[in-house]
This record gives structure tokens, sequence and C-alpha cells, in this order.
């Protein structure tokens, strides 16, 4: 089997699995070596397909029609509040990131579409095993999130700003997600 044959043959697996394929596990079945896999996850994504890499494997993205960033602020006991938020509304919790003054942007993917998947995550971070990316920050932080509709993310927005969630963005942040220009 060639490179081609492989990638293709990772992404029919990715499409149809229901959970994410770890890494490790694509080495196994294509008899290839962990560090091949990653090329082949970097090629797919330089050719435009959208993988996401979560805490318990690769994912296809899943076609979303929209998607916003939140740039957000909350205490770390209101985290379950946060994430339970936007899967109970019907987004998608793609990744968090943070833009740090001296390292820039730090971003991780999450993949976060059920209170189920919110309940591992604070299990994993929980046991140890990773800090949150906001307390790097003072507890700001950005979600990409995507959704079906435009009208859930304006709900999504909504219910954030009621909850005191949402952050104003500063002069030294590089973009204005929302896309409204805010006089200093």
């Amino acid at each position: 089997m060639n490179g081609t044959e492989r990638r293709e043959q990772i992404l029919s697996i990715l499409k149809n699995s229901e959970k994410p394929v770890p890494g490790v596990e694509l080495a196994r079945i294509l008899h290839v070596s962990r560090q091949v896999i990653v090329q082949d996850m970097a090629l797919l994504r330089a050719n435009g397909v959208e993988i996401l890499s979560t805490n318990r494997g690769y994912v296809t993205a899943e076609g979303h029609s929209c998607s916003r960033v939140f740039k957000v602020i909350h205490t770390e006991e209101q985290v379950e509040e946060e994430l339970n938020l936007y899967v109970d509304f019907g987004g998608k919790v793609e990744d968090v990131f943070v833009y740090h003054k001296v390292y820039g942007v730090i971003r991780a993917d999450m993949n976060i579409k059920s209170r189920m998947d919110v309940k591992r995550y604070l299990q994993d971070i929980s046991e140890g095993k990773s800090t949150q990316l906001m307390k790097l920050t003072s507890n700001y932080h950005y979600h990409t999130i995507s959704a079906e509709r435009e009208e859930i993310l304006d709900m999504i927005q909504e219910e954030l700003e009621k909850r005191g969630f949402l952050a104003k963005l500063q002069d030294y942040e590089p973009v204005d997600f929302w896309g409204t220009s805010e006089e200093a």
C-alpha cells in the first residue's frame, strides 16, 4: 500500500468510526509506525481535510455549517457550567485557546459535543493529566463553537452574556472575533 492509499484508508476508518481513533490504533491497523500516521495527518490537513486531534484520538470534522469564537472568563469552578451551556444549546466546543502576550496564541482541540464529553474532560483534568489553558491568562480564554445554525450561536452568546462569562477584547488582542469595532 502506498502513501496515497494509506491516507484514503485513514479517512475511511475515521469517517466510519463512531468514536475517536487513537493514532496507535491506526498505526497497528495499517502496519506502520505512529510517526507515519502523524505525517499522514499533516498531509491530509494540508490538503484541506478537517481532522481534529482529541485526547482520545483523531476524528473528522462533522461539517457544521457555522462557527463563532467566544472570549470568556470565569472561575475554575464554573468550567462545567460553561461547557454544558454550549452543548445544551446544540453547540460543539471545537477548541480552547489563549492569547499570551509573550507566546502568542496557544490552542488545543477539544471536540466536546455532549455532557458525557464534558464529564470525561473534567475527569481527565481532575486526574492531573493536564491543567487548563485559562490558568495561563488569569482565566481569560477563547472557544471556537460550531453549530448547525447561526441562531444557535446567537442563543449561546446571549446566555454567555447573561451569566457574565463574555469578556471584552483588549487592544493588544490581534483579532475582533465578533466583527465589531470597539472603542477603547
